[in-house]
């Protein structure tokens, strides 16, 4: 048999179906404590349900002591498309910094699809990959996709300002519609009040000033339930990126790939 790859058993994964890939983007809030633990919990919800995530966090930047998606981009031995760690601890949830390389996948791709696409050799034994990050680095990368990117609110004045914002970018820059979770922090019936209030208004300013309504829920801060209904959410709104000319892993590759992610 003539093998194309570095041994007999890799010619042999090179032609094993891959699955397809769930892409999900989150709209980052400044200074969203709420918000942030919210995410963190939904994505340990999806692990639970079986769905091994990790998150591209495109607020964090790469550095050589915390390497990232730049340097997996930009690594000539990693142009072949080698997943990152598959062993035990692909079972915890992987954060990858990613402020640069998001940001160089936005200049280099014409369009959302070819910018996810991209990234699918590398995060392929995932079967989901959160981008996190600003709606102004979000945009090009989901332009022109199926995705339905979440924006995390945390009620009060402040927040329907800001959140007003993002999705006006991603309507104007990404052409998508955006859900938005408003987080319900513990404070009892006057919270509540406040907190919905902000959703009616965000609403109605949407559907106002750029003509179409958004799909909101309420979640109440560490609610088991509440954070499982919007982990399922994200899954609906996914977007899935099928896998292009499978990658042929050189042997040891995995062991090399583990220090990029770390767990959280």
């Amino acid at each position: 048999m003539l093998d194309t790859g570095f041994h007999q058993a890799a010619s042999l994964h090179s032609i094993t179906p891959q699955s397809d890939l769930r892409i999900v983007a989150v709209v980052a809030q400044p200074d969203a404590a709420y918000g942030l633990e919210t995410l963190w919990q939904v994505c340990s919800s999806l692990q639970r349900l079986g769905y091994p995530v990790a998150v591209l966090d495109g607020t964090a930047r790469e550095t050589d002591d915390a390497p990232g998606l730049a340097h997996l981009l930009a690594e000539p031995s990693w142009q072949n498309g080698a997943p990152l760690e598959t062993g035990p601890a692909a079972s915890s949830l992987a954060v990858i910094p990613a402020g640069y390389g998001m940001q160089r996948l936005a200049r280099q791709t014409a369009d959302g699809p070819a910018a996810l696409q991209a990234l699918q050799p590398f995060f392929r034994a995932y079967a989901l990959l959160v981008l996190y990050a600003s709606a102004e680095v979000l945009a090009p990368l989901v332009r022109a996709t199926a995705a339905v990117p979440l924006v995390i609110a945390e009620g009060g004045p402040d927040s329907v300002v800001q959140s007003y914002r993002q999705l006006k970018h991603m309507a104007m820059h990404a052409g998508v519609h955006c859900s938005v979770a408003s987080i319900l922090p513990p404070g009892g019936p006057a919270q509540a009040d406040l907190t919905h209030a902000a959703l009616h208004t965000l609403q109605r300013c949407a559907e106002r000033h750029l003509g179409s309504g958004i799909l909101t829920s309420t979640v109440r801060a560490n609610h088991s339930q509440d954070v499982q209904r919007l982990a399922l959410q994200l899954l609906e709104n996914a977007c899935t990126i099928g896998a292009a000319m499978p990658a042929t892993q050189p042997f040891g590759m995995t062991e090399t790939a583990a220090h990029f992610a770390r767990s959280h």
